[in-house]
């Protein structure tokens, strides 16, 4: 049997038709989240945020004393350095050099310490923010998700989109 090619026509625009609809409806499942957001409004991000800046200004209030020591002695080597015997003025030296090296490796160390502290505590929250995430997105119908300025994305209409005030709320409901 032989279609008619007005009756191809006409399914296949019934299929068109009846397909845009629920691509709109797809469009209008995704959402975006801004999770710099999340970690700087909600109760437990600005706990680790705190904790983190505590951290940081502790290895500061060392690194200074340590630079302190180190000035306080370069001082007294030029203050000093025509007074004193050749062996008082290469030990001075000395515990210049060694005061140099173990301020470098404080602060090297001090780096390290405070970069693993940022990233353990930001993957610990990432650890309790995604069962939210997923929740929100099962309960909203969402099919996709987004990191708003890490995935590449370069326009979402946030009035529509954007459920970063909710994960936040529900982020600080869940931690108290």
């Amino acid at each position: 049997m032989k279609r008619s090619p007005i009756r191809a026509i006409t399914i296949a625009a019934a299929v068109v038709l009846g397909a845009v609809p629920a691509v709109r409806a797809q469009q209008a499942q995704v959402a975006v989240i801004d999770v710099q957001r999340v970690v700087t409004e909600s109760d437990p991000g600005k706990e680790a945020l705190a904790k983190l800046k505590k951290l940081q200004e502790e290895k500061l209030n060392q690194a200074k004393a340590m630079q302190q020591e180190l000035d306080s002695l370069k001082d007294q080597f030029n203050k000093q350095r025509f007074t004193l015997s050749d062996d008082k003025l290469a030990e001075l030296t000395k515990r210049i050099e060694d005061k140099g090296i173990a301020l470098k490796r404080f602060q090297d160390d001090a780096q390290r310490e405070l970069d693993d502290a940022r990233r353990k505590a930001l993957t610990t929250l990432e650890q309790k923010i995604m069962p939210i995430i997923q929740q929100v997105g099962k309960e909203k119908g969402y099919l996709l998700i987004f990191q708003k300025y890490q995935s590449g994305l370069v326009y979402a209409d946030d009035a529509k989109t954007d459920i970063t005030d909710e994960i936040i709320r529900r982020f600080n409901t869940s931690s108290q």
